[in-house]
């Protein structure tokens, strides 16, 4: 693709075996829609392509395939490098030929942006050092387990930190590529390709990222926030107060938030979400109740049955037993109930 010589915004990606096609799309189509009058798709104010060692097509995790459109070597300067992150596992995500391309566009002072668990390979090749970077909720956890790393975010949607942009997937994609279009094409350009994509509005990066599913619905920012950290800290349950702290408040105003959001004290929410887990646990898994008990950051397996009990009104073996009881009295899959026994 011959890059216009009035173009405003370049972006090239790298995309790692089995990509986060979701992420690539989200992004991309961004900046198709930002390029041209309505969705004409010409590259006129951005132009993207895609990068590879031997233009051999990308699987992604889905394994629907892309078809690189530009080698390393004939890669030219672009405002921004994408690397697109895929499944996490103990091989290479990208060829030592791109990686080695990544580390030179660093050294020469190209922005890098990391999608998904495309933070995962930049932190790899030692590209994130002393800059704060945004992960998943979901893969939080595995980032600690691989990297020693003391600014990692992932309670919001993207980070911004000097020349490292960093994003935790999804539509939050699509909310740092408008990001980077108002800031080189316009505001109205980053407005139209997210309402053309059905998408309320440009999101700030410190924006809350959507977590897990929980009972409650909080609307308020600081308090879905909290929420996320408890999620992400179920094992070990941190105090409220260490909480509060960590989001810039005090405890009485993070649990006035609470109240007037949810209705609840985050103490209580905290339980909730705990018992939550807890209870998926004893459902979907042949684990210990003490394993579960460990699991969930209760003391030990008596702990986690008074709290059940005093709570949900059952101990965990009732739970295990009445679960049992259902499965057995539930007809075989594919074999209609007699007739006036829950038929209609």
């Amino acid at each position: 693709m011959a890059p216009f010589p009035f173009r405003r915004l370049s972006v090239a990606f790298l995309l790692a075996d089995r990509f986060t096609l979701s992420a690539f799309a989200n992004f991309v189509d961004v900046l198709r829609l930002a390029a041209d009058e309505a969705d004409r798709s010409r590259p006129i104010f951005c132009e993207w392509s895609v990068l590879s060692p031997d233009m051999g097509p990308v699987a992604s995790s889905c394994g629907v395939k892309v078809q690189p459109d530009r080698r390393l070597g004939r890669a030219g300067r672009y405002d921004y490098l994408v690397v697109v992150g895929g499944l996490i596992g103990d091989g290479a995500a990208l060829p030592e030929e791109s990686l080695r391309f990544l580390r030179e566009q660093a050294a020469q002072g190209v922005p890098l942006v990391g999608l998904c668990t495309g933070v995962f390979i930049l932190q790899g090749q030692g590209l994130l050092e002393g800059r704060r970077a945004c992960v998943s909720w979901f893969h939080r956890q595995d980032f600690l387990d691989r990297f020693e790393a003391e600014q990692i975010v992932s309670d919001q949607i993207f980070v911004v930190d000097r020349d490292r942009l960093t994003c935790s997937g999804g539509h939050g994609a699509a909310h740092l590529a408008a990001f980077l279009v108002e800031r080189h094409v316009g505001a109205s350009a980053a407005v139209k390709s997210l309402n053309i994509m059905m998408i309320d509005g440009a999101m700030a990066g410190d924006r809350p990222q959507p977590g897990g599913a929980t009972a409650r619905s909080p609307r308020d920012a600081l308090v879905k926030k909290a929420i996320l950290r408890m999620q992400q800290n179920v094992e070990h349950p941190r105090g409220i107060d260490e909480l509060a702290a960590e989001l810039g408040v005090g405890r009485r105003s993070l649990e006035r938030r609470f109240a007037k959001d949810v209705g609840e004290s985050p103490s209580k929410v905290y339980l909730e979400l705990r018992l939550e887990r807890a209870f998926a646990r004893l459902a979907d898994s042949s684990d210990s109740v003490t394993e579960v008990a460990l699991a969930t950051g209760f003391c030990d397996a008596p702990h986690l049955a008074r709290v059940m009990k005093a709570e949900r009104g059952m101990t965990p073996g009732e739970f295990r037993r009445a679960r049992a009881q259902e499965r057995e009295e539930a007809p075989p899959v594919g074999v209609l109930a007699p007739p006036g026994l829950g038929g209609g």
